[in-house]
């Protein structure tokens, strides 16, 4: 416990002991092989701007995975009132000036 985690590491190695080290946020997304590896990835946000995050670490070649921002509030209100609930027009007007939506 009096160790710093890469000499354990070290140590443990040269006995062919498995091991491998826990990472700070920091570590991780400062980790060029993770980076290399789309494991920590940027992604562009409307509001806030780029930020960093955990990529997908699933890696399947004919089923690519694309990490993308969270929505924003009400950004899909219309297609998922109109498109799947079959509202129309004047329902969803009415939802909005009602302050329901």
């Amino acid at each position: 416990s009096t160790l710093p985690k890469w000499e354990v590491l070290e140590r443990l190695n040269a006995h062919n002991i498995p091991c491998g080290p826990i990472l700070s946020t920091k570590e991780i997304i400062e980790d060029a092989s993770l980076v290399a590896n789309d494991m920590v990835v940027e992604v562009p946000h409307p509001q806030r701007g780029s930020f960093t995050t955990v990529g997908s670490p699933l890696k399947l070649s004919d089923s690519p995975v694309h990490i993308t921002s969270s929505p924003l509030l009400g950004e899909h209100n219309e297609e998922v009132f109109v498109g799947e609930l079959g509202l129309d027009g004047e329902e969803l007007a009415v939802l909005r000036t009602g302050g329901v939506i």
